[in-house]
C-alpha cells in the first residue's frame, strides 16, 4: 500500500471526526426553551463559533485526503 493511499484514509478519518465533534458543538450550544408561551433563545456564540471552527477544519481535511488519495492512484 502506498503511503499517500495510507496518508489520505487517515485524513478522511479525521475529518470525519472533525466533523462529528463540530456538529455536536454546534448543536449543544443552541438551546431554546418554552415558557408560558414565550421563546426563550440561549445561544453560546463562542461555542458556535468553536463547532464551525471544526466544521472547517474538516472540510479541509476531507479535500485533502480526498486530494492525496486521487494523487496516488
Amino acid at each position: 500500500m502506498n503511503t499517500s493511499k495510507i496518508i489520505g484514509i487517515v485524513l478522511i478519518v479525521i475529518s470525519l471526526a472533525a466533523g462529528y465533534v463540530g456538529l455536536n458543538r454546534v448543536a449543544d450550544s443552541t438551546k431554546e426553551i418554552n415558557f408560558l408561551g414565550l421563546k426563550i433563545d440561549a445561544s453560546n456564540e463562542s461555542g458556535q463559533m468553536q463547532g464551525f471552527l471544526y466544521l472547517g477544519a474538516a472540510a479541509a481535511l476531507l479535500a485533502g485526503g480526498l486530494y492525496a488519495l486521487k494523487k496516488s492512484s
